[in-house]
């Protein structure tokens, strides 16, 4: 052991390493050394706080309620000695002390802090305008916001500064709206213009050009287009078209892309439009017309496949033809489609090859593989699993980033334990494991290695250790402020820069929509931000495909996926109905994706998508006499009231409660009855209802994702996993 040292010591960071300088003190020391041991150690501070990635208390307290990390940030800002997490720490709590227009504090804590912190250099000009301003300094806080727009004149703070100068001098904010039209601030400044004046169409046309984000603006589309149609340009209309199409409104959005510039996109998406109003005739035309002009367009071979849905058998293998010959994306399908219509003409010998050129050709292909897992299934349906492993082992090969792949996987493994050969079904199971980490036959496999991760019939008593994050990630897109604004905590700040960092707010880059769906999830929309998540899968290029492969490889992207919302009442009603609260967050993440006020079309409510009837069912029995179905805790309440009941019928076992939540208790008696339970498996393949199918394995998927992310024990297994 190191004995301790008994004089002082001051160890000083710099760049490359550490220096270890024994200090008796300073007294008899030359000036000139005196001089230059201060700046070395103010070097070494200011060294530090430019590594934004240095080890933070500060981050560690984001998560807490302002109530609850006051006093610790408090101290942390009092601190003597200059660090990024005594800059942070201060800017914290001016930010919030300002917010509650209490600007002689804030000042106070403000002071010199742009010297310390220059990530936020600007943002700390800014808030030091509104100290003062709130002190009814009014020259001094323009003074501020003036010096912030010498110093920093490119900066998209700037566009803050010019909305509170307005207010003393209107000049700036014609100003802002000429060089900052992007910045959510301009747009504040636009909305208040037309207020003054609605009839002012250059402006509603810059908030429809960059203001996406807000559902408001759909009015201004509606307007631009009732009482400005004859001045509007096709680019306008093609602005006008994108917004009408990204809110689902296709038959507006039609009508502007029929105005807009003649571009593959557009032209598509007006024949779209069309097809899905109805107008099946008109919207021929226009994919037929997409085909003339455009005939190698990527779109273009979308536009064909629709063409078929709308053109009778042998019309329609021509166009089938000219897509397998055009467009290698949508060959697979065209070839299956080609194979079905040939099989209805009574040309089975020709439906054949088409679907051996689909195997040979595209056997990587999504089709190939759901082609293949079809005959593979109905083999092993027959019991023939000699037949049924031949026809699925080339999509764990070929296609293992399909779909269907982790089945076909899982699978194998399952036929090789009725063949008694323990050693494939364990490599297979392994496989799926290794190959599949996210997918539902992950579980699965793990179940059928034994891990302790719960099973059907005994899940619901499973009580799995949680560790979730304690600080928030570095986001992948934006500026270094950004980046700081979001691991601060303050959201509002990050969001409007979010918003004015955006290039092209219509073709969002991968990391751009990643924190798109993030700050979703801030704000509470949580199915919209799960979404954006989600499908970034759907990225069709190359370099497109890659920066969500390299994203998907971060725990942050799995836990944006796969969030906490509402995670002390879960645990609370979990424990009083003993259930694993896992399976009761898996269950609300496939009902609502976390949305409290969400309806179905039959009318399920909340979280956990409690029909009314039901609803007041579990009231008299569970003696709730006042509820509302859109109140977080009152819907968990009654959801795992009846979740545990649902468990109750049917012997606890998870299986048959999760489907008799979706399908209800009537139909999941019939298929046990049908089916039987001897294979848990197999009998989820047999559940004859698609949806409620997919709500099982949905359900279950979303556990073991939870559990795989978020606890521990399994998370350091899979990391110990062979690499597929």
């Amino acid at each position: 052991m190191l004995k301790k040292l008994t004089h002082k010591t001051s160890l000083l960071a710099l760049g490359s390493g550490t220096v270890l300088v024994a200090v008796v003190g300073l007294v008899g020391l030359s000036p000139k050394i005196i001089e230059r041991v201060e700046n070395w150690r103010q070097t070494s501070q200011l060294a530090e706080q430019e590594n934004l990635d240095y080890p933070s208390i500060v981050l560690k307290l984001v998560n807490l309620s302002p109530e609850d990390r006051k006093e610790q940030l408090e101290a942390i800002a009092a601190s003597e000695t200059p660090s990024l997490d005594r800059s942070r720490a201060r800017y914290i709590l001016a930010s919030e002390l300002i917010q509650n227009y209490e600007g002689g504090p804030a000042l106070r804590l403000l002071e010199g802090l742009e010297e310390e912190y220059p990530t936020l250099a600007p943002y700390i000009l800014l808030k030091q305008g509104r100290g003062y301003e709130l002190t009814n300094e009014n020259e001094r806080a323009q003074e501020a916001w003036l010096k912030l727009i010498e110093t920093y004149p490119q900066d998209p703070v700037v566009a803050e500064a010019l909305y509170f100068l307005g207010k003393y001098d209107p000049q700036y904010w014609e100003q802002a709206i000429a060089q900052f039209p992007q910045h959510p601030r301009t747009w504040d400044i636009i909305q208040q213009r037309l207020k003054e004046n609605p009839k002012q169409p250059q402006l509603m046309l810059l908030l429809v050009k960059h203001n996406i984000f807000a559902p408001e603006i759909n009015e201004v589309r509606d307007r631009l287009v009732k009482d400005y149609s004859q001045q509007l340009t096709p680019e306008d209309w093609e602005a006008i078209g994108n917004g009408y199409w990204e809110i689902g409104q296709y038959e507006n959005a039609a009508k502007a892309y029929y105005k807009a510039p003649r571009t593959p996109v557009n032209l598509y998406r007006y024949g779209r439009g069309l097809h899905i109003n109805g107008k099946k005739a008109q919207a021929k035309q226009a994919y037929q017309q997409l085909l003339r002009e455009f005939p190698d367009a990527p779109e273009t071979g979308m536009g064909i496949m629709r063409l078929v849905s709308l053109s009778e058998s042998r019309e329609a293998l021509g166009y089938l033809d000219y897509a397998i010959n055009k467009f290698p994306q949508q060959a697979p399908d065209a070839l299956l489609k080609k194979a079905e219509i040939l099989d209805q003409l009574g040309s089975k010998t020709s439906a054949s090859k088409a679907r051996q050129q689909l195997l040979d050709q595209y056997g990587s292909s999504e089709t190939a593989a759901e082609y293949r897992w079809k005959v593979a299934k109905s083999y092993g349906d027959k019991g023939e699993f000699v037949k049924a492993w031949e026809w699925a082992q080339p999509i764990t090969i070929k296609a293992s980033d399909t779909n269907v792949a982790p089945k076909a996987a899982y699978w194998i493994g399952k036929w090789a334990q009725k063949l008694n050969r323990p050693q494939d079904a364990r490599d297979a199971f392994l496989h799926t494991l290794g190959r599949h980490p996210q997918s539902y036959y992950a579980w699965r496999a793990a179940v059928q290695l034994g891990w302790k991760v719960g099973d059907f019939n005994n899940v619901r008593y499973y009580a799995p250790t949680v560790m979730l994050p304690d600080s928030r990630p570095v986001l992948p897109s934006g500026s270094k402020a950004f980046k700081e604004l979001y691991r601060l905590g303050l959201d509002d700040q990050a969001w409007t820069l979010f918003q004015a960092e955006v290039a092209n707010p219509w073709q969002l880059s991968v990391d751009e929509q990643f924190a798109l769906g993030l700050f979703k999830q801030k704000q509470q929309q949580y199915l919209e931000g799960i979404n954006l998540v989600w499908n970034l899968k759907n990225r069709e290029t190359p370099q497109e495909q890659a920066q969500w492969q390299l994203l998907r490889n971060k725990p942050e992207y799995w836990q944006a996926l796969f969030p906490f919302p509402y995670n002390d009442l879960i645990e609370t009603w979990s424990q009083q109905r003993t259930l694993n609260p896992l399976l009761v967050s898996s269950l609300i993440r496939q009902e609502s994706r976390f949305e409290k006020e969400i309806r179905s079309p039959v009318g399920a409510t909340g979280l956990m998508q409690v029909m009314p009837a039901t609803g007041q069912w579990i009231s008299d029995k569970a003696n709730i006499p006042k509820y509302s179905l859109t109140d977080p805790n009152d819907n968990i309440n009654m959801g795992t009231w009846y979740l545990d009941y649902t468990h109750k019928e049917y012997g606890n076992n998870s299986l048959l409660a999760v489907a008799s939540y979706n399908a209800g208790p009537g139909n999941v008696s019939q298929w046990i009855k049908r089916f039987g339970l001897s294979d848990p498996d197999a009998f989820v393949e047999k559940i004859p209802f698609k949806e409620t199918r997919g709500y099982v394995e949905a359900v279950f998927g979303n556990y073991w994702n939870y559990l795989r992310i978020y606890n521990p024990e399994v998370a350091n297994k899979m990391s110990s996993l062979p690499q597929q």
